[in-house]
Formats: structure tokens, sequence, C-alpha cells
């Protein structure tokens, strides 16, 4: 194993039981060790997405048959990671000690944090850390919910949630793929949907989008709060609606049962109603890079947070107030 550092503890964030952001609490742990096509990361920055939230709270409680059932078998959170490479293992090849990487690694609200080789990509080279930690796990949702649905240049296509991590970048990759854009969000948010690029924007507090009699070839539904019937009618008859959350499903399983609904309902009919199961993979990063270096696609960060700070973060976020990204620095 190649290494730069012979430290053996490292600071992290940890909980050991499931619930609100006052259960993580800033503590030094022994750093994690690697082998066979692991890399170990030094992280400058760390992203948050609801996915974070999900695991931190244990919920919906069907997550606990992967996570644990009475508490987190990995106690640092975190899964979005920029930083240096400080350690490879043996059957690494495609990184070397000091290259800069983002991508994928559980456990990256800490100094350092062990990711999967095929989980990273070199870092864009005009991103800050700050701004490549929040792109992986959000981004690449993005990217899996508009080549589900087919977005097609000249298509209409409309995102709901469109001001958060998920849909922020993809309002970017629908306009990059040259679809006429329509974003939902709250009032205090529609700026900051139009700055992304949107065409058309929608304050959802004011306007139900299921009822303005227009039609789109493609929804992507972040929010994960209309009906089936609602989504329909918003469809064209050979629309595509795609579900990527569904944050009103319950604590038992969350939006899956939505989801799984969905699924079946789109057997019997025209339209096609289908899900994100997100690819995380160093090759779809290395997709998203390239956007991101030709200027097509770029993180919205509303804040960054020091690591000691992370339970903020995680309450601003909860609260639903964040305008794009939350980043954790080290």
């Amino acid at each position: 194993m190649a290494s730069s550092t012979t430290t053996s503890t490292m600071r992290a964030i940890v909980q050991d039981k499931y619930g609100s952001a006052d259960v993580l609490r800033h503590d030094r742990i022994a750093r994690p060790e690697i082998s066979g096509d692991e890399i170990l990361v030094r992280v400058h920055a760390a992203g948050l997405d609801r996915g974070t939230w999900h695991l931190m709270t244990g919920k919906p409680y069907l997550l606990r048959l992967a996570m644990g059932l009475r508490g987190p078998r990995n106690p640092v959170p975190g899964r979005d990671v920029a930083g240096t490479v400080e350690a490879i293992g043996p059957e690494v090849t495609k990184f070397a000690v000091g290259d800069e990487v983002y991508g994928v690694a559980p456990g990256s609200f800490a100094e350092y944090a062990v990711a999967r080789e095929s989980k990273l990509a070199r870092k864009p080279a005009n991103l800050s850390f700050e701004q490549a930690a929040v792109v992986p796990i959000s981004a690449l949702t993005a990217q899996d919910a508009v080549t589900v649905g087919r977005v097609q240049a000249g298509q209409h296509v409309l995102i709901s949630g469109a001001s958060g991590g998920v849909g922020s970048y993809a309002v970017q990759l629908a306009k990059a793929l040259g679809a006429e854009v329509t974003g939902v969000a709250s009032t205090a948010k529609l700026d900051l949907v139009q700055a992304l690029g949107a065409d058309h924007v929608i304050d959802y507090t004011r306007e139900d989008f299921t009822a303005t009699g227009n039609r789109y070839d493609v929804i992507i539904d972040i929010a994960g709060n209309p009906s089936l019937s609602r989504l329909r009618r918003a469809l064209t008859p050979t629309g595509t609606a795609v579900v990527t959350g569904g944050e009103e499903g319950g604590s038992l399983t969350g939006g899956m049962n939505r989801q799984l609904g969905f699924l079946i309902v789109s057997l019997f009919i025209r339209q096609r109603l289908t899900m994100v199961l997100n690819k995380e993979s160093g090759s779809n990063l290395e997709r998203l890079t390239a956007l991101i270096e030709a200027g097509q696609v770029t993180p919205t960060v509303d804040r960054t947070y020091p690591l000691d700070q992370a339970p903020d973060a995680m309450r601003h976020l909860a609260a639903g107030k964040a305008r794009g990204k939350v980043a954790i620095t080290i």
C-alpha cells in the first residue's frame, strides 16, 4: 500500500443511534484501513444530500435491514467526497497518491474516508473541492433521471423540486440536451431556478402544475408529492414520468410503495411511469466531468460548514432552506 502519512487517528462526525441531527457528535476515531481496490481519500470537502439525512434518521425503517437495525453499522455519516488520494490498495490501477478526486465514499464526514476505485473520478479542473463535493450523488441521480426519461432536444420537460440538490442538476442536464425546461420551486427559490437555465418557472405555493392545462413530454418528479392521477394529467398521451424520491411516503417504506405502484400501472397504459436507480460509478462521474469542464453544468453551493458544525448543516438541509447544495469542509 502506498501512503503519504502515518497518522493513526482522525477527526470525524459520528453517531451511535438513529435520530435527528442531535445524534451527531464531533470526535476522534481510528483512521480506516484499506485493501484490494480501495483508496484512502484525504477529505477536503463532503456533500450533503437527502440520502445522508435518511441514513442519519434510519427512515424509512426498511433501510435499517441493510444499514443496521438499532444503529448504523458505519457510525460516520456522509457519502459525497472530494479530496486527494492519501493511499491506494494493491489492486488500484487508475489513481496514484496525490491525485485530486471526487466521488462516493461512505463515511466522508471525516478527515479520511475509504472509496472503491470504481466509485471515484478525477476532480473537474475548474471546480474547488467544495464545489466538487456536492456533485456526485445528486448529479448522478439527475443524470440517471434524464437518461431513464429519454430526454431529447425539443421536448417539454418539467422538473419538480428544481431548486434542490438533484433538481438543480436535472435542470442543467435537460437544458444541455436541448429540452425546453419548466422548473417548479417555492417563491424564494424561483430566481435560482431561472439562473440555472430554466425556460419557465412555476411557484408551487401559488399554482399546481398538474392543473395548468399544460402537457409535458417528460416530468422528473423529485419532490415526490403528486398522486399518480395528477402526474398523468400533466403528461402527454405518450409522455414519461420519472420518480426520483418520495419524502411523503411514510416512515416504514418511504416513497418505495409509490414508485412500485407507478411501475405496475405503467404496464397497462401508454404513458411511461418509471423510477431512478442511481448508478454510482466513476465512469458516470467522468461523463459529468466533461459537462462541468465544458461549462454546461455548474454546482450551486448554498452554504459551507466546518466539520464540527455538521449537525447545523444537517438541520439547514432538513428544514428545506438549502438553495442547491450544502458542503462540509475539512
